[in-house]
C-alpha cells in the first residue's frame, strides 16, 4: 500500500550539530523511496550533515551505519535499500577511542 506518510530519521547526538540540533527528521514521502533519496533530501537542507555521512562518491562513510528497523542497510541493498512510508531509519555514527 502506498500513500503519503512520513519517514522518520533518527539522528545521533554527534551529528545533531549539523541538523540544527534536531534529534529526528521527518520526511513526507509519497510511496517508496531509497536511502540515497532520503539522504539527498536531508543533504539539500543540511549540507554539512551530508558530508559527514557520505563521501564524495555518495557512499556511506565507513564509520556511519544506517538501520532500517533492525537491519543494517549495508546487509540489505546498501543505499539502494527501499524505505516505505511509515518506516524509520536510525543513523549510528561509530566513535573510536581508547
Amino acid at each position: 500500500m502506498s500513500g503519503v506518510a512520513d519517514v522518520l530519521v533518527r539522528v545521533p547526538s554527534l551529528l545533531r550539530q549539523f541538523t540544527d540540533g534536531h534529534e529526528e527528521l521527518l520526511l513526507t514521502v509519497e510511496g517508496p523511496i531509497t536511502v540515497t533519496a532520503v539522504l539527498d533530501v536531508i543533504g539539500a537542507q543540511f549540507p554539512f550533515f551530508n558530508r559527514r555521512v557520505r563521501d564524495e562518491t555518495g557512499a556511506l562513510r565507513r564509520y556511519v551505519n544506517i538501520y532500517l528497523g533492525y537491519d543494517d542497510v549495508r546487509r540489505l541493498r546498501g543505499t539502494d535499500t527501499t524505505v516505505l512510508p511509515g518506516q524509520e531509519l536510525m543513523i549510528i555514527q561509530s566513535v573510536a577511542g581508547g
